[in-house]
């Protein structure tokens, strides 16, 4: 069974900084995307950034304060944000596409979420 878990949340004042990280565990065949979405209350779940072997891209209200970064060997990605602004609460969702070995199609996969707060 594949499992996401993220950590690295909490609260942070304004311009401060914190780290997320996400591992995946379980039997993987391959992961062909990582990603990062958040979700404020009463809001929609929103696309942070994503990566991929040959790529990232990034949500316009993170740019140039958000990096996302990935460690193959452990399978674990991270979420670098600086800067940070009170609109940047919300929580923060681990996203991967992956192929797990007894599956023959690429699925979607959660982690249960970690909590940003942005405030003075």
């Amino acid at each position: 069974q594949v499992q996401l878990v993220e950590s690295g949340g909490g609260l942070v004042q304004p311009g401060g900084s914190l780290r997320l990280s996400c591992v995946v565990s379980g039997n993987i065949f391959s992961i062909i995307l990582m990603g990062w979405y958040r979700q404020a209350p009463g809001k929609e779940r929103e696309l942070v950034a994503v990566i991929t072997s040959g790529s990232t891209n990034y949500a316009d209200s993170v740019k140039g304060r958000f990096t996302i970064s990935r460690d193959g060997a452990e399978n674990t990605v991270y979420l670098q944000m600086n800067s940070l602004k009170p609109e940047d609460t919300a929580r923060y969702y681990c996203h991967h596409k992956l192929r797990s070995s007894s599956a023959t199609t690429w699925n979607d996969y959660w982690g249960q979420g970690t909590q940003v707060t942005v405030s003075s």
